[in-house]
């Protein structure tokens, strides 16, 4: 048996710098099979950075307080949750959540059946620069604590973070 409380677990936050708190909690508990981050997010602020889909982990949101925008799928197509709402995403389902609104978000991302992302199982979408349009980008966490991107359709590779 393990116990935590929110305010004793460690800020860590995304290297894309898209919130402020992002707090692991299930690498407190010590969880092998299941993923817990607890967020709290400014207007403007997102979990993610950017449109994404984990082939190997499906995803639920919980939101506590305040109201997220999900964007789902390639088409982006915009859904509200509000606050005691949950939102669910199938392995490979491509999503984005975001505080669209002027009041904080606090909520949690769940994920299973792994504790931690395969990075190698992501799949990002984000403008290519030589492409000069939006597309499928294979995202490797660096070393370094950065995301590395390769687009699918030209090769081109950069890294933030």
């Amino acid at each position: 048996m393990e116990k935590v409380s929110i305010e004793d677990v460690d800020i860590v936050n995304n290297p894309l710098g898209v919130h402020s708190v992002r707090k692991p909690v299930s690498r407190d508990l010590g969880t092998d099979s299941f993923a817990m981050n607890y967020f709290e997010l400014e207007p403007g602020e997102s979990f993610s950075g950017g449109l994404h889909a984990h082939h190997d982990q499906e995803e639920v949101f919980h939101v506590q307080e305040g109201t997220a925008t999900f964007e789902v799928g390639r088409d982006r197509e915009e859904h509200e949750v509000a606050a005691g709402e949950l939102i669910r995403f199938a392995p490979g389902e491509f999503q984005m959540g975001k505080n669209d609104s002027d009041e904080r978000v606090v909520g949690f991302a769940l994920g299973a059946p792994k504790a931690r992302h395969d990075f190698d199982e992501m799949e990002s979408v984000v403008h290519c620069r030589e492409c000069d349009e939006e597309t499928a980008h294979d995202t490797v966490l660096t070393d370094q604590g950065a995301f590395a991107f390769t687009c699918a359709e030209c090769g081109n590779e950069f890294t933030i973070g």
